[in-house]
């Protein structure tokens, strides 16, 4: 499914049970906020997001604690999650997702390879967490970021 059919499945459930939605980007650098609004009718639902790039950023904006970033890095699951709890509650939305990763070409490690992508979503009463390795340049990266980020919301949105 294209990244257009996603956001418009998205857009409907949203819509129809009136919930809100938020995003935390660092390696997407908006381009998740930038596929929901090339949607029509996305303010509906979708109230904002915030990309936090920097570690500093992501600790001022969104609250994650600088001994996560210390101990597991600021490309890991609990820091995607921490992103993603911090954009739920600043933006005040029922759902948040957050997308923390290694877009290349450089900066990839053995152990955090270039492609290596942490989602979370957190809700009303979830927040989960997990990752992908994705192949390609930084922009086939990036848009394969943000379609999964789309179907990650979709699959835990109840």
């Amino acid at each position: 499914m294209g990244t257009q059919n996603l956001v418009k499945k998205l857009a409907t459930q949203f819509v129809k049970q009136s919930k809100t939605l938020g995003f935390a980007e660092s390696c997407t650098g908006g381009k998740l906020c930038a596929a929901v609004t090339s949607v029509s009718g996305s303010s509906k639902y979708f109230l904002g997001g915030l990309v936090c790039y920097a570690n500093q950023t992501k600790h001022d904006l969104l609250g994650v604690n600088f001994g996560a970033i210390k101990i597991h890095g600021a490309v890991s699951k609990a820091v995607a999650m921490a992103m993603a709890k911090g954009a739920k509650k600043r933006l005040k939305v029922d759902w948040a997702v957050s997308v923390t990763g290694i877009a290349g070409p450089k900066g990839g490690s053995k152990t955090k390879p270039v492609g290596l992508v942490f989602f979370a979503v957190a809700g009303p009463k979830v927040v989960r967490g997990t990752h992908r390795i994705f192949k390609g340049s930084r922009g086939m990266i990036q848009k394969q970021a943000v379609d999964f980020a789309l179907k990650l919301l979709l699959k835990n949105f109840k």
